[in-house]
């Protein structure tokens, strides 16, 4: 059977749904994307709040390469798609009960050595230069041997990274606390609670999740990039690129079940009941989704259930359009919570929203090509228990949440006035309407332990014909792991149907990567 003959089904139009589309309709699939929402991007969402358009999901660009991969392969330029603008500045930090004091984290690591120095002194600024060392030592290992490569198992990673390389093995430090870790390396504890909050880029705890996670803040050094319009751009220039390379896309189209006949995918049923023939389906939903029958129960048994407690953070978001005052915003900024164990201890142990959380506020519009006059769009969350459905949280604990949360944010200085409409609020209830079966968890599984990783499917499952991508899965959460999941579920697709391409991954006898020609040139980045 030709590529143009295999007829594969994508369910779901988020990051991981698009980027599979993209590269199956380059080989020449034949590929329909259905999404149950009005709209593609999945958790990638707009939010409009008045006349504003404000991104209600991801708003961290980092791993441009993965883009201009896709890109590429698909004989597209991302650059032509989409205007980036790499940030000076990572974040802006500041703590409650400690006004006044702000810290920049900058893209260049000197200026932030000197940043460091003039909050905690010199000492600390050379213990910086040796965590950044340090947290390269973790990327380096891991980026083609586990993120770029097919799900390994542990022994697998270890044969794959190399005996040689026994430096390398001890310094990713699975089984070492993030928290724990960081103490090594950070006296002040406002540095070592800043990076922490890393972990939560997993939805997870920094006093859970392995040391190993401190690659995040590497992964940001590397680039942290603005996206002109808005994270929901990317969104855009995704299905455009699909649409272009001749999948067809399909919103409002509600996937009720993946249906099986003698083992084998057959194809999928709508909840309007139009059945859709399909060879293959790349299931770009939660994991979380699969497992609970909520595609059917034929394929149900192709991941393993994720109990409530094991479930990633949820968050309460709030979009709104004012103006504001008393604190200069950068592009992303953190307000800490004074007791971040107790934080912690009450969104995981206890599971319930935090007395005193961590407050995220990225100011859409800064440090862009246009800088706000007027209102500006402000993304607002603090994280949350994922309990969206075994517990939802009432109006009144929602209120309150409010009312901590602003509160916080006028005690380190910034003030909202003039809201052009009333805030929207989405709650971990609503988080789980939009993405059923995970209580709203926004990451899948949460990353807690020495193992959790191994614990994340893969592309390949026990199921002749079903795939499956999104950031539940394999290399897990974040807009180009997802992507990379998509890209991964595509490449286990065409080498299992001993499909021949030109410049694009393919897997070799020990289950590993080999990069394409656009990718190979961008390793050393």
């Amino acid at each position: 059977m030709s590529e143009s003959n295999q007829h594969v089904v994508v369910v779901g139009a988020g990051v991981a749904g698009l980027s599979a589309a993209i590269d199956l309709s380059a080989r020449g699939y034949n590929v329909t994307v259905l999404e149950r929402a009005a709209t593609a991007g999945g958790k990638m969402r707009s939010v409009a709040v008045g006349n504003a358009s404000i991104d209600g999901g991801p708003t961290v660009f980092t791993k441009r390469w993965v883009f201009e991969d896709l890109f590429a392969d698909a004989g597209a330029s991302l650059s032509d798609c989409l205007s980036l603008t790499r940030a000076t500045t990572l974040a802006r930090h500041a703590w409650d009960g400690d006004t006044g004091t702000t810290f920049d984290l900058y893209a260049d690591q000197r200026e932030t050595e000197q940043a460091i120095n003039d909050l905690a002194g010199g000492d600390e600024a050379a213990r910086f230069a040796g965590f950044c060392a340090h947290i390269k030592g973790i990327f380096d290992p891991l980026d083609h041997s586990f993120m770029r490569a097919q799900r390994p198992s542990p022994l697998a990673l270890v044969r794959r990274i190399g005996p040689t390389r026994i430096a390398d093995l001890m310094r990713i430090a699975p089984m070492r606390s993030m928290w724990g870790a960081l103490g090594k390396h950070f006296h002040d504890p406002r540095l070592r609670q800043l990076f922490g909050r890393y972990a939560t880029y997993c939805g997870s705890s920094p006093f859970q999740a392995p040391a190993t996670l401190m690659l995040v803040a590497h992964v940001e050094q590397t680039g942290v990039w603005l996206v002109e319009g808005g994270m929901y751009a990317l969104t855009q220039a995704l299905a455009t690129l699909a649409t272009d390379r001749g999948a067809r896309l399909r919103c409002d189209a509600h996937v009720a079940s993946v249906d099986l006949k003698d083992g084998h995918v057959r194809g999928v049923t709508l909840a309007s009941g139009e059945h859709i023939p399909a060879d293959v389906v790349v299931s770009a939903a939660d994991a979380a989704a699969i497992a609970s029958g909520a595609l059917g129960p034929d394929i149900a048994r192709a991941v393993a259930p994720i109990a409530p407690k094991d479930r990633s953070l949820s968050a309460i978001v709030w979009s709104a359009h004012a103006r504001t005052s008393g604190f200069d915003l950068s592009h992303h900024n953190v307000f800490f919570s004074r007791d971040y164990a107790r934080e912690f201890r009450e969104l995981f142990g206890e599971r319930r929203a935090p007395t005193e959380p961590t407050i995220y506020v990225c100011a859409q519009d800064r440090g862009t090509h246009h800088q706000p006059t007027g209102p500006e769009r402000l993304q607002i969350l603090m994280n949350a228990p994922a309990d969206g459905d075994t517990n939802p949280m009432t109006k009144g604990e929602l209120d309150r949440c409010e009312t901590t949360t602003f509160a916080l944010l006028d005690r380190c200085g910034l003030t909202l006035t003039e809201h052009a409409a009333p805030p929207d609020r989405t709650s971990p209830a609503d988080f789980h309407r939009m993405f059923p079966s995970t209580g709203g968890a926004l990451y899948g599984l949460a990353n807690h332990g020495p193992w959790a990783t191994f614990r994340r499917p893969g592309a390949r499952t026990t199921i002749p014909g079903l795939y499956l991508a999104s950031g539940s899965i394999h290399p897990g959460p974040g807009v180009p792991m997802a992507a990379l999941s998509g890209r991964l579920a595509a490449e286990s697709i065409a080498t299992d149907f001993a499909s021949k391409t030109r410049q694009y991954p393919a897997v070799t006898s020990g289950g590993t990567s080999t990069v394409s020609a656009t990718m190979a040139s961008t390793a050393s980045r």
